[in-house]
Formats: structure tokens, sequence, C-alpha cells
């Protein structure tokens, strides 16, 4: 076991993420432009894409964090299934017997990802794929897909780092770490998910219908439906590339596809740096 491993198991993690929440809330501005600046600084990040490239129009850090892009700069591809964020693609398969690779062939269950046997054997034959989201990267969500919002789990969990070194090195762990579980129907396809996997240091997980979800972080799962006529307001139907939801601080997609005929695009492979809105699969 690496020591990285080892640290995710010995350090206290849910006071370490309490204690960076506490700071990226802060607003003195003699603590939020310091860190805002070094931030950029050691990551390098491209301000010219963001709509408010002034570092000083961040009130905080966490509104510098999951800053909004300018119009245009994302461009969505002609692909049946784009990428949901920028970031890093860590795994592509299949949902075979229930089975979803997490790294160098380490296999977890795609019923205990999603909390719900029922959902996973929908998606069983599926095809999915993972994004991991780095600190640098643009913090926010979209749809990998046009569709019609049916549901919203929230999964308590650990918040182990997502890191690609400590997910290789902790069996499991997509489906360990505290997770938010969204469920839509495609217009023609049927059933996918979209899975929101929290991690160390990840102040928040947030969706465009409901808002903050974690925190609070409460220690049974929550539950929430979506079905015309039960619903008020009705549930949203998103279009393919409109935002669904943010992170603060780097974490993880993943993208269940029901179905077995899709084809991925030649560049969309493992330990490729991707961009929101560029193609995923189109069916074949």
């Amino acid at each position: 076991m690496s020591f990285a491993v080892l640290f995710q198991h010995l350090a206290p993690m849910r006071l370490l993420t309490r204690c960076a929440g506490v700071l990226a809330n802060c607003r003195q501005p003699w603590v939020v432009q310091p860190l805002i600046r070094a931030f950029v600084h050691r990551h390098r990040i491209d301000l010219g894409e963001a709509l408010h490239s002034d570092p000083g129009a961040y009130r905080s850090f966490n509104e510098f964090f999951v800053r909004a892009l300018r119009p245009g700069v994302r461009p969505l591809a002609p692909a049946d299934w784009t990428s949901p964020a920028d970031g890093t693609v860590s795994q592509v398969g299949h949902i075979r017997a229930g089975q979803m690779i997490q790294a160098k062939q380490r296999r977890y269950s795609a019923a205990q990802l999603l909390a719900d046997p029922a959902l996973a054997a929908r998606l069983e034959g599926g095809s999915f794929t993972t994004v991991y989201l780095s600190p640098r990267d643009y913090h926010r969500v979209h749809m990998p897909c046009p569709g019609r919002l049916l549901g919203m789990r929230h999964v308590p969990g650990t918040l182990f780092s997502v890191r690609p070194d400590i997910v290789q090195g902790i069996h499991g762990l997509l489906a360990l770490n505290e997770r938010l579980v969204c469920w839509f129907e495609h217009p023609r396809i049927g059933v996918f998910a979209v899975v929101l996997v929290g991690a160390a240091i990840v102040g928040s997980i947030a969706t465009v219908w409901h808002g903050v979800v974690a925190p609070p972080r409460q220690p049974q799962i929550r539950l929430w439906h979506y079905a015309d006529g039960d619903a008020m307001p009705p549930p949203p139907h998103l279009a393919q590339g409109e935002e669904m939801g943010r992170f603060q601080f780097g974490s993880t997609v993943v993208v269940l596809m029901p179905g077995s005929a899709w084809g991925f695009h030649p560049q969309w492979q493992v330990g490729r740096q991707v961009l929101m809105g560029q193609p995923v699969a189109t069916q074949s």
C-alpha cells in the first residue's frame, strides 16, 4: 500500500473537508484574493475563458472555483453523447454482469455505485465512461445528451481523494465515496444515469434544479422522485450541453449509457484530457 493510499485511511478527511470549506467560503478580500491568484498561478488557469476574467470579481474562492465560462468557448460536438465536463478520461467500458471497471481492470458494482439494483439492472449491457476533474479544471457538469429528470439520490459515504493513483489503490472507491446519482429519460433510448462522485476537500455538490445537495452530509440516503403529475414544479427537461450541476473542488463524473450500440469516438481514450462538449460516442 502506497503512502498516499495509507494517508486516505488514516487522515481525518471529513474534518479536513469542513476546514477547507470554511476557508473557501471566506469573503475577506485579504484572504480571498491572494488565495485565488496563487491558485491561478500554481495551476496555470486560463481566466481568459471565464465569464469574469478579473480575479477581483470573485467574492470567495468557491465563487471563483465554480466560475462560469464565456459563451462559445465549449462548442457542442455533433455526437449522440458528449463530454459532461472538462477533465481526464479515466475509464471507458461496458457494464457486464453488473460490473464496471474502476482502474486497471479492477471492477466494482454498478448497483453499489447507483445504490439501486433495479436501476443497475435496467442499464445492464450498456456502456459507461468516467471523467476525473482535477482542481485546475472547469467544475460545472453538463448534460451528455438530452433528458427528462426522473430522480435523484444522495448517497452518503467516504471522502477519499479521487486522484487516479488513489482510485487505483482503493477497491471500489467510486462506490464508497459520497455521491449524487441522477437518472434521466432520453427522448429515444430510455433511461441513463449521471453520477457526481464527491471527494476529499469537495465543499459541495449542487444541481441546477435543486441547489446545494451536500452539505448537509447526513448518514442516510436521501431520495427525490420527479414524475409528471406528481412533482411540483414539473421535472426539468434538459438539453444536451445544458448545465446540470457543479462541484467545489476536484471530483469525478460517471455516465452510464443504456444499450450496447454505441461506438466511442476514436479520441475518447483513457488518459486523454478532454473538454466539455467534445464527442464521446455515437450510435454505431
